[in-house]
């Protein structure tokens, strides 16, 4: 099967996680070693080492120096959700996909966030609203505050292009998140941006990641009605 996106980390850890859950490696079989994978998959040795990080954090691989790499006989029994990246959520259901820029700007942590986002509260963080279509038609209405300090290249980043939520995927490694979902009706500045009537239910999810004990990101994402969430677990 042929990977997506060769050079990306998370493509490379999907295939890595399929030939596990497929039984390419039985449970306790030797993965083959780093290089041989970056050969394989023609990416650098360190993109296949974040891959293979992330599989063992959750669990599913064991690694040891010197020994290898190995499935683990006793993996965990747990739901694990992937960030999903909204460009390709989208494309899965067959419709286009742009987004659009509403605001970037410069401010301090709100007060809101002050208990849970953890960034030095004299420090600006990167503040930015982007609006997410599907066939032209509002998808995904998302508001996201970034910690420069964990991820300064995100302050030479326009967004213009590559949505902070695809940039952030491929590029800032998280080791933990908390997630929560909530339901809302919209308001006036929602249902203008949604293009829903005011009152309309609306699906909304917060997420917040963090690399050690530093934050990444947090991002509040309303979704126009009809969305339905989709995962594996």
């Amino acid at each position: 099967m042929a990977l997506t996106d060769t050079n990306s980390w998370t493509g490379i850890r999907e295939e890595l996680l399929r030939r596990i859950h497929d039984r390419v490696w039985e449970p306790g079989a030797q993965i083959p070693h780093e290089a041989d994978l970056a050969e394989e998959f023609g990416c650098a040795r360190t993109t296949v080492n974040r891959a293979l990080r992330d599989l063992a954090e959750s669990g599913l691989v064991i690694r040891k120096r010197r020994a290898g790499t190995r499935v683990a006989l006793n993996p965990p029994q747990r739901a694990t959700l992937t960030i999903p990246i909204i460009r390709e959520e989208v494309e899965a259901l067959g419709k286009t996909y742009r987004h659009s820029l509403l605001e970037r700007a410069y401010q301090p942590v709100p007060p809101m966030l002050h208990g849970v986002f953890h960034a030095s509260l004299g420090e600006d963080v990167l503040y930015l609203k982007t609006l997410h279509f599907a066939d032209e038609r509002p998808y995904a209405f998302e508001e996201r505050h970034i910690n420069l300090d964990t991820v300064p290249e995100a302050r030479q980043r326009k967004f213009e292009v590559s949505s902070a939520n695809e940039w952030l995927v491929h590029n800032a490694p998280y080791s933990r998140g908390d997630l929560s979902f909530s339901a809302l009706n919209a308001n006036e500045d929602t249902a203008r941006i949604l293009d829903c009537t005011q009152g309309t239910a609306l699906f909304a999810m917060e997420r917040i990641t963090w690399t050690g004990d530093a934050p990444i990101t947090h991002v509040k994402l309303i979704f126009a009605p009809g969305y339905r969430m989709r995962s594996t677990i």
